[in-house]
């Protein structure tokens, strides 16, 4: 290789920064992981891991510096790597075990890039005797409008939680811009909105003020209060947000009412709430976001197995129907711990339940999947040659 190609190169093979790069490294994964007592898993993993840089608190009167991404550490790592084998390293069978050691190396941070790029992970909750064809995200809530009126489907209209926020009216003037467009029957004004919040029922609070600064005029509001509540934190799936939101709804400049929508509607029954205009009743429900799927899975059944004497858990497992009309597919499927279901470039797996007959399916679509083990499996071979060229050497050695 040419010289002046080689001095250029040198700086970014440089061991002391490889040795720099995993520093900054630790320094992340160390506040990262101190993090997640104070924001959500997935929060952590995408200000920290997923990203090109970041305002990393310190600790110290709320002071933020800036600090360097998992993304970016990623790039750097697999350049310094590179560059490292274009300067110092030579082909050869000697190096054959290095060769395919960082091989595996630089496969799993790719894969890794891959999977922060286009991997998606959902929920999708199934009772015994019902099916599913949709999955939930549960980090991120859609308020639907729902016209039930086609007797063979729903025609529903859904306004995203991005949109939502950044049409919440201003806490001090109360403007704010209108969600409006040609496929709602009504407009759409937030006048609040909660990322995580908790639901009071009218009757069992005891300070009247409060009650009377309910803004809800309709529905599931006259019977309930929704509160503010700090972001849940950690990575315990049970505790997550449960957003709310009080909007109200207006038709050619005609009230149609305030309204409480929560994802804690379910629990106090049927979610969505009936809105009528002009004799045509609409349905709304603030909701997590779905992913509709081409086919659909019932439950048959759901077993929580214990060990005997004991509360604790010895197994999961749902039996279920797969159902695909469009590719002629119909058949029994058992999805258990550590054995999922692939079907469709998605992966379900027994992730929890609710009760004793609500099961809770993880749905993971990650297209670099395989990569992590390919990576481990290199990095494994790339050893034991490494091992024994060493070996081989060394008996050579004492032979002589």
């Amino acid at each position: 290789m040419n010289s002046g190609i080689k001095k250029a190169l040198a700086p970014l093979a440089s061991l002391r920064l490889t040795v720099l790069l995993f520093t900054l490294a630790m320094i992340l994964i160390f506040v990262g992981t101190v993090a997640q007592k104070y924001e959500g898993n997935w929060t952590v993993v995408d200000t920290y891991f997923r990203s090109l840089w970041l305002w990393m608190p310190i600790g110290i009167a709320g002071i933020k510096v800036p600090f360097v991404g998992g993304y970016s550490l990623c790039i750097l790592m697999l350049v310094n790597l590179l560059a490292a084998h274009t300067v110092r390293f030579k082909l050869s069978w000697k190096r054959a075990g290095i060769l395919l050691t960082h091989a595996g190396l630089i496969l799993l941070l790719t894969g890794e890039l891959v999977t922060g790029l286009f991997a998606v992970e959902w929920q999708m909750p199934i009772d015994e005797g019902s099916y599913a064809n949709y999955a939930e995200d549960i980090r991120e809530a859609e308020f639907a409008i729902i016209d039930p009126s086609p007797t063979d489907h729903d025609g529903v209209v859904v306004i995203a939680q991005a949109m939502l926020e950044s049409h919440q009216a201003d806490p001090q003037t109360g403007k704010g811009l209108p969600i409006i467009d040609p496929a709602l029957p009504f407009e759409v004004r937030v006048l609040q909105w909660m990322p995580n919040s908790g639901l009071l029922g009218l009757q069992q609070i005891n300070d009247p003020a409060l009650t009377q600064k309910n803004p809800a005029t309709e529905g599931l509001g006259a019977m309930a209060l929704a509160v503010d509540i700090p972001r849940a934190t950690g990575v315990d799936t049970s505790n997550m947000d449960a957003p709310s939101a009080y909007v109200q709804l207006t038709r050619k400049g005609e009230s149609l009412g305030t309204w409480l929508v929560s994802l804690h509607a379910e629990l106090m029954g049927d979610p969505r709430q009936p809105v009528t205009i002009d004799d045509k009743t609409y349905l709304i429900e603030l909701r997590y976001r779905r992913d509709y799927k081409p086919y659909t899975l019932h439950l048959i059944d759901f077993r929580h197995d214990k060990f005997v004497g004991t509360e604790v858990a010895r197994n999961f497992s749902s039996d279920v129907r797969l159902v695909d009309t469009e590719n002629n597919v119909d058949r029994p499927v058992k999805i258990y711990m550590n054995h999922p279901l692939r079907y469709r470039g998605e992966t379900f797996y027994q992730s929890g339940f609710f009760g004793e007959s609500r099961t809770i399916l993880q749905v993971v679509r990650n297209p670099g999947w395989l990569m992590p083990y390919a990576a481990c499996a290199l990095v494994s071979l790339g050893l034991i040659v490494h091992f024994g060229v060493m070996l081989k050497t060394f008996v050579g050695r004492v032979r002589r």
